[in-house]
């Protein structure tokens, strides 16, 4: 979890091969009026990312063996939502300076839909998970390959019931 450019879609990607579990992209599940607005510079509300979340969360249920999902999950109520659809759980967060989100976002160009402009609205939406139970926070200018091992080694050391990862 966490801002956009943070590399949530790569450390998803990469832990769902480590552990073996299905790999569900939050972004493939928004609406298509989310990614209108976002395309054109509107940040997503609360009431927008209700329903996206709700989907999501009914794909967690989905997956009881076990599912990695990449998603914002910017707020604790957002946080609590999926929690209360899929106890147990976790979240890797990826924290990220403002300014290697932007670097990282406008190198995107036009092949994603999320703007550059949209990076300081996530930094406002964002509140800080530290001291939540189930959440790891690891630093994303960090290497894949360190951020990978990291959340293993957390994942592996406090599973859940069942086991859900969440970066």
């Amino acid at each position: 979890m966490g801002v956009a450019g943070c590399g949530k879609s790569t450390i998803a990607a990469r832990l769902a091969q480590a552990t073996g579990c299905a790999l569900l992209e939050g972004d493939d599940f928004h609406p298509a009026e989310n990614i209108r607005k976002m395309r054109e510079g509107v940040g997503l509300t609360d009431a927008d990312r209700y329903g996206w979340l709700q989907v999501l969360g009914q794909h967690l249920q989905a997956h009881a063996a076990g599912v990695v999902l990449s998603c914002s999950a910017l707020k604790r109520i957002y946080r609590d939502q999926l929690r209360a659809q899929a106890p147990g759980l976790r979240f890797v967060f990826l924290r990220i300076a403002p300014e290697l989100a932007l670097q990282r976002v406008a190198a995107r160009g036009a092949s994603h839909f999320f703007t550059p402009s949209l990076v300081a609205n996530q930094f406002a939406t964002l509140e800080d998970p530290g001291g939540e139970d189930g959440v790891l926070a690891v630093e994303a200018a960090w290497s894949a390959d360190e951020i990978t091992a990291r959340a293993l080694a957390w994942l592996r050391a406090s599973p859940a019931t069942p086991s859900l990862q969440h970066p």
